[in-house]
């Protein structure tokens, strides 16, 4: 690797993000594992019976032998042929609850294990800080410093099929392990587990899926972010460098609540629900800071002076809120913090009832927003350090601050997403209704409704009158935009500040959403230009990302949006989506469009004086852009990076990087510097532009090579019916893991148009077939070679594209079991219909034979054998559960349309064992 090339992360950080690495740690991980999984087997023999835990162990045996080819595969499908669905429950739940105590364990000794991997001088922030010190312009350092904002945003994508209640008892389980609890404590633990229901019994509801969100994020708001914070100003300022007192660098986001697109029971109503716990929650977490503040803060005035500043506010207090003066005064009356603090204390008890009532603001007396609670906390700051206090003000007020700043009120920054079509279809009927077009909204082209909603968007009159009635079809959409308004005012306008058009086609796709905007009140472009909303467009399929530079210059060559971007500080903010791309072209189309469509963004950006925020849409598997993030940012093009970022975190991925407070913190401590290196040590090429422009000729081969194949895969007529057989797609819309339907709405037999991008990735995922995460790119990589393109392929392991692209695809490879997977097709597809897995085959073995030609190995993970040893261990014990899901899958199937209940519940339970298992689910 070029020294140029090296970040802010720890060396090995593919192997890291995949589990735990060293030999030591290693040893330690499998005795705790071989703990909790000796408990379990006492959990299931005294519950269950000790035959049952005869046939678990004869079971896995079974799956052993046929995995190291001692046995064939009929051995273990004459074990499990007929099995009564009562036993099978108990199979199932016994090998997918061996699965989530060996993750909790993982966690855990992985924690530990970065701990060593990373002494303090070696912490990312303290690396990037320091070469930021050294390498960079002070100035761009402190603009940028300035300017910093991460901001990962939660999503409630069905791909967390763990229940809340068995993630809170894992997390006691992790708890008893780290404090090394006496045997007889976490057996209770392991016994509680067993004896909770694995499956929901219920479809969540959105405010189901927000109090998931708002768990994690809460637990995020009073430790590990305010402690990353603190760290972060104080490893800068040992760097000699200074973060602004204003600084935001770090934000929490979400989507729940506020995720339209396809979900229709994201209403207004469901919308202010969640805003409404979530402030509860962030509240809750500033009254706990503000209450050991009037515990902390006995400074007297009979010993120190106090701030002009500070008795002004303390006599403005006392006319808004006689009651608390009257209170506190006799026991306060020389301790002006603790007085000033209960004031504070007061006004967030009453913005959080203001809430819950939904009543109107009074100024003085509760908070509109995060402002004037964050103000009352520098007015004591500013005192303390005024008179000898500075010291003091850098404890627990500071910490106080900071939590002001990244929380708010509102605990994470909502984002609202909606269809494009839907804006047009609510436009059209609006100026369908008004009667002035020659002909109906909808059939007009993209390049006349560009035209008509530019000049409606810089007019001075208001669309429609409203008094005179909404049309019917527009109502929904009109009703969003005057929520979003109505919260702002509500709740402060950083509540909901951005709103994510999908399948953003074109310019008119924006200008509708514009235009809507300026209806509700939130853009205003004439005498007085002022908005309140970010305008994303979504870039999904490959189309639109190769044609994202086009669609930038259209936007900011409008002079009507140009001055709604100006509104916003002449920052646009564009998400890049790779699921969509990803089941449309394959992953070496997705990720190289992406990867170029970050580049034309810049260009356009630059060009037109714009400031670019890229939100990356990545999921939890490889297929999704999953994978190490900080390595994803490294591999960037230079200058893509400007201070902020925002990528979502989904489904599995939330619960494996944040149940843990030292996994959260590393995972964002890693994006945090990634972020600063990427923005200020990565702006120009790392590659001479000669050598990069030869890259770009291999990757346009390798990719237009890879797509052709995989679109001779998903064109296949066949492939639906196949997919459908052969995994267990449909039975993930009976396991209650999301709010959101896993289909499109669609009729008669199944497309792969009406499947969503994450039970696409789901459905492969469980068969170890994962389509997704590698297909094509074999044939893209001998495509390349038998083009005269050899050492440039071997050339290329030094680019951190390429490199990060290969090594996500060799982890995946690694996961890909065709052996396992030929089970499923020969039991659940019919004959006619298996030619397509020889298919997926002759593509499996040249992907697997192209990318060692490129890393120069003889097999797969060649240099992480610690991580090979534990991905086959894992594979021991999913294989039973492989078979069973395929003898369920068969029974249910022929059980036609009134399966038993027991057999539909253990059919779930491996669904959810193997996803544990995979440690990947969509």
């Amino acid at each position: 690797m070029s020294p140029s090339e090296t970040t802010a992360l720890a060396p090995d950080s593919l192997t890291a993000h995949s589990g735990v690495v060293s030999e030591s740690e290693q040893k330690a991980l499998r005795a705790d594992i071989r703990r909790l999984s000796t408990m379990l087997g006492r959990t299931l023999s005294d519950e269950s019976g000790p035959e049952v835990l005869e046939l678990v162990e004869q079971v896995r045996r079974a799956a052993r032998d046929s995995a190291r080819g001692e046995a064939g595969p009929d051995v273990v499908a004459a074990l499990l042929d007929g099995i009564d669905t009562g036993t099978a429950v108990l199979l199932a739940r016994a090998f997918s609850q061996y699965f989530q105590l060996a993750n909790v364990a993982e966690q855990l000794h992985r924690s530990r294990e970065l701990r060593e991997l990373r002494p303090v001088d070696a912490r990312p922030l303290r690396t990037v800080l320091r070469r930021l010190a050294t390498e960079a312009d002070p100035d761009e350092v402190a603009d940028v410093l300035a300017r910093a904002e991460l901001r990962p945003v939660f999503t409630a994508h069905p791909t967390e099929s763990t229940r809340q209640s068995v993630l809170g008892i894992l997390r006691r389980i992790v708890d008893a392990l780290d404090d090394r609890a006496p045997d007889e404590e976490l057996a209770a633990l392991v016994d509680l587990l067993w004896q909770t229901d694995d499956i929901r019994p219920g479809k969540p509801m959105v405010i189901d899926e927000a109090r998931n969100v708002a768990w994690f994020a809460a637990r995020l708001g009073e430790r590990t972010v305010p402690d990353l914070l603190g760290e972060f100003a104080r490893e800068a300022a040992e760097a000699g460098l200074e973060i602004p007192d204003d600084a935001r660098p770090l934000v929490l986001g979400s989507w729940v609540g506020g995720d339209r697109d396809g979900n229709p029971n994201v209403t207004p109503a469901v919308t202010r629900e969640v805003l409404e716990l979530n402030a509860d929650r962030a509240i809750r977490i500033h009254t706990a800071l503000v209450e050991k503040l009037v515990f902390e803060l006995s400074v007297s005035t009979r010993v120190m002076g106090v701030s002009e500043e500070l008795r002004g506010s303390l006599a403005r207090d006392r006319r808004a809120l006689p009651a608390v003066h009257d209170r506190y005064i006799r026991l306060n009356a020389h301790e002006p913090y603790r007085l000033k603090l209960s004031y504070v204390a007061a006004r967030l008890e009453n913005t959080r009832r203001r809430i819950a009532a939904g009543a109107a603001h009074e100024p003085g007396v509760d908070y509109l927003g995060s402002a004037g609670y964050l103000e009352d906390l520098l007015v004591v700051d500013r005192s303390l350090r005024g008179h000898h206090g500075a010291r003091i003000a850098g404890g627990t007020l500071a910490r106080a601050i900071r939590s002001a700043r990244a929380l708010g009120l509102h605990l994470v920054e909502m984002d609202v997403r909606e269809h494009s079509q839907k804006h047009h279809d609510a436009l059209g009927a609006v100026f369908d209704g008004l009667g002035e077009l020659e002909k109906p909204y909808a059939e007009l082209t993209r390049d006349e409704r560009r035209e008509l909603l530019s000049a409606e968007l810089r007019s001075k009159r208001p669309l429609f009158r409203r008094h005179y009635g909404v049309p019917e079809a527009a109502a929904p959409v009109l009703d969003l935009f005057d929520t979003v308004h109505a919260l702002q005012h509500e709740f402060g306008d950083e509540v909901v500040r951005t709103y994510i058009v999908s399948m953003a086609r074109d310019v008119d796709d924006l200008l509708a959403v514009a235009v809507l905007a300026r209806e509700a009140y939130m853009v205003e472009i004439g005498d007085d230009p002022r908005s309140s909303i970010d305008l994303v467009p979504l870039f999904e399929t490959v189309e639109e990302l190769s044609r994202a530079g086009e669609l930038l210059e259209g936007l900011l060559s409008d002079p009507g949006y140009r001055q709604q971007v100006r509104n916003r500080g002449d920052l646009q903010e564009i998400m890049l989506g790779y699921s969509d791309s990803n089941k449309g072209a394959g992953i070496t189309a997705s990720q190289w469009q992406i990867h170029r469509a970050q580049r034309q963004l810049r260009d356009v950006a630059a060009e037109h004086g714009v400031r670019l925020r890229l939100f990356h849409g990545r999921g939890g598997s490889v297929g999704r852009g999953g994978g190490p993030a900080g390595e994803a940012i490294a591999s960037a093009p230079f200058g893509s990076v400007d201070a902020t970022m925002k990528l979502t975190e989904q489904g599995e991925v939330i619960s494996d990087k944040y149940s843990l407070p030292s996994l959260a913190h590393d995972n964002l401590e890693i994006l945090l510097a990634s972020m600063l290196d990427a923005s200020l040590l990565h702006q120009a090429s790392r590659w001479p532009a000669e050598t990069l422009k030869r890259w770009d000729e291999v990757m346009d081969c390798v990719s237009e090579a890879a797509t052709a194949t995989y679109r001779t895969l998903v064109d296949d007529p066949g492939l639906p019916l196949f997919f459908t057989a052969a995994t267990p797609v449909e039975e993930l819309g009976r396991l209650n893991v999301g709010s959101r339907p896993s289909k499109r709405p669609g009729q008669g037999e199944p497309t792969l148009d009406d499947l969503r991008a994450i039970p696409w990735v789901f459905g492969w995922t469980q068969t170890r077939m994962v389509v997704p995460g590698w297909y094509g790119l074999g044939s893209g990589l001998k495509a390349a070679r038998e083009a005269g393109y050899a050492d440039e392929l071997a050339e290329m392991r030094e680019w951190a594209f390429f490199r990060n692209l290969i090594g996500n695809v060799e982890m995946t490879l690694a996961k890909t079991d065709l052996r396992i997977a030929s089970n499923y097709v020969a039991t659940l597809v019919e004959p006619e219909q298996q030619g397509l897995f020889a298919q997926i085959r002759a593509e499996h073995e040249l992907t697997r034979r192209e990318l060692l030609a490129v890393t120069g190995e003889d097999q797969l993970l060649a240099r992480h054998p610690v991580l090979r040893g534990t991905l086959s261990v894992r594979d021991t014990y999913l294989e039973p559960l492989h078979h069973l899901q395929v003898e369920l899958l068969a029974q249910r199937r022929a059980a036609g349309d009134d399966p038993d209940p027991d057999l539909e519940r253990a059919l779930l339970l491996t669904i959810n064992g193997i996803a544990a298992g995979m440690k990947n689910t969509g």
